[in-house]
């Protein structure tokens, strides 16, 4: 998918608003897709994202977090932790399956399909600039920094 032309898309996002990947053509994109609101590592994750949000922006970059949780859940996930992105909502895995990011994983001994921790950068001329799979949280949101403003 790395250097490929990002699929376009479009989500419910929090804060009542809708998200459209063509509408952020000319800026930087990380999206990131994670298993699911309120857990330890998703938050863990949300939180490191939040704290380089701001360097983030000012190298022309926004960050938001797409997982298969409903809008409501997004909205008290963002606001127990005040993630200074907004979350989208994929509840019938339409965006997960256009990433490539559902995988069957291990739960508890039982294998259950569920979103693998992905990130993409998408450059501003919407080009796939590169994609981590199978993501650790530690470190990760530096990481993708790091990469980010190195474009």
């Amino acid at each position: 998918m790395e250097h490929q032309s990002a699929p376009d898309f479009e989500l419910p996002a929090t804060g009542g608003t809708s998200f459209k990947l063509t509408e952020f053509k000319g800026r930087g994109v990380v999206l990131y897709f994670y298993p699911k609101d309120d857990t330890s590592g998703c938050t863990t994750e949300g939180l490191d994202f939040s704290a380089l949000h701001a360097q983030f922006q000012a190298l022309g970059w926004e960050i938001f977090g797409i997982s298969r949780d409903s809008l409501k859940a997004h909205e008290n996930f963002k606001a127990k932790f005040s993630f200074p992105f907004q979350l989208l909502s994929d509840v019938d895995e339409k965006v997960c399956e256009l990433f490539g990011v559902m995988k069957m994983k291990n739960m508890y001994g039982k294998q259950v399909r569920g979103i693998e921790r992905s990130t993409f950068a998408i450059a501003p001329d919407g080009q796939v600039a590169r994609a981590w799979r199978g993501v650790k949280v530690p470190n990760h949101a530096q990481e993708v920094l790091a990469f980010v403003s190195n474009l």
